[in-house]
């Protein structure tokens, strides 16, 4: 295939990518003069750290305006812009992730056949409260309790004891833990995809199975059917997982680790757009 088609085919495939965040974007009131600041500033980054010159530590302005058509004067703009995620979200996050994780694998908190427990809130371990307290820092237990009831992973009881319904937390309540996964889950399959595309490595794993003109009907079945197969084969792999993850296993630091992951997701749409 030739470069020109390549190119037409990429900026197809750009467009359509565009039309998803430009909807969330305005939905949340961002003009496109943010989310040029926001691409110029993509650019200016991978261009610094990832397409220098062979032998040369650092890579100048001018260089960077050369490759990415922005003047020099926006070069040096837009490294100035702080860019960076919420860290308070991110650690809301992994702290509640956490107290799952230890609650599924810490066999102080499982039953003989690996069910986890049905913890009282306080106490001694095996505890609701010790949990949090192993897994999740010194964040008051009500606190998480509060954030996994809110999005239906776990249950109080009436014995004042807490009871695990789901084996993942989801951050459904909150917008803003919604739009999270926005950058951490589509930047993963858009870096696989460029792998696939660049790599001469082995290729990962990435498929999908699609069909144009489904009934209501069977999208529901669809959707029922990769709830229970598609959280039981997640399930799987996240025991292969944390086996292995240097988190939970210290001999396995410094070993060329890198974090990796495997996402299951299901889409609608109305068809290609033209």
């Amino acid at each position: 295939m030739g470069t020109e088609d390549s190119k037409k085919i990429l900026t197809s495939a750009i467009y359509r990518l565009c039309r998803s965040i430009a909807r969330i974007l305005l939905r949340n009131g961002i003009p496109f003069s943010g989310f040029s600041d926001i691409a110029k500033k993509a650019y200016v980054d991978v261009a610094l750290s990832e397409f220098g010159v062979e032998g040369k530590k650092k890579v100048s302005d001018s260089r960077v305006s050369t490759i990415t058509g922005l003047t020099r004067k926006d070069v040096r703009r837009v490294k100035l812009l702080d860019i960076r995620s919420d860290s308070r979200l991110e650690e809301h996050y992994n702290r509640a992730a956490r107290v799952i994780f230890g609650w599924i694998h810490d066999a102080t908190y499982r039953a003989e056949k690996g069910k986890p427990l049905r913890l009282p809130f306080e106490g001694v371990s095996p505890s609701f409260s010790e949990l949090v307290k192993q897994y999740s820092g010194d964040v008051p237990p009500r606190a998480i309790l509060d954030e996994l009831e809110q999005v239906g992973v776990v249950s109080m009881l009436t014995d004042n004891s807490v009871e695990l319904l789901k084996l993942g937390y989801i951050p459904s309540a909150s917008e803003a833990q919604k739009l999270k996964l926005l950058g951490r889950d589509v930047a993963g399959l858009i870096d696989t995809i460029d792998h696939n595309i660049y790599s001469k490595n082995t290729a990962f794993f990435q498929r999908k199975v699609c069909y144009n003109d489904l009934p209501e009907s069977a999208r529901i079945e669809v959707r029922e059917l990769l709830e229970e197969k598609g959280q039981a084969l997640l399930i799987r792999f996240d025991e292969l997982m944390s086996k292995h993850d240097a988190g939970s296993n210290p001999k396995n630091k410094n070993l060329n680790n890198k974090a990796a992951g495997i996402g299951i997701y299901y889409f609608e749409d109305n068809g290609p757009e033209e």
